[in-house]
């Protein structure tokens, strides 16, 4: 079974443009530290400003070593002016289909 990882963002109104250029930044810089890192940035319908990121890691240790790491702490510093509130979740799967 996969670990995953579960962002979840609030923006501050106006700049959700920033936050998502400030997201991809630090998704790049964690593919080329972690080779086949994969996420994806999902924009909220119903709560304009509400983003939620998720990912599949290869292990809890992989998880915890990313979220110590320059990369991790610097790409989140650099969000913080934009953001109201940051909420990061480590996640185990449980089931799933296809």
């Amino acid at each position: 079974m996969s670990v995953y990882t579960l962002g979840i963002w609030l923006v501050h109104p106006g700049r959700e443009n920033d936050f998502v250029q400030a997201w991809r930044d630090l998704a790049r810089k964690t593919e080329e530290d972690y080779p086949g890192a994969k996420a994806v940035l999902m924009h909220d319908h119903d709560v304009r400003n509400r983003f939620i990121s998720t990912g599949p890691w290869e292990s809890l240790e992989q998880v915890e070593q990313w979220r110590a790491s320059a990369t991790f702490k610097n790409g989140v510093e650099a969000m913080q002016p934009m953001l109201e509130h940051f909420e990061a979740r480590t996640l185990d799967e449980a089931a799933s289909i296809g």
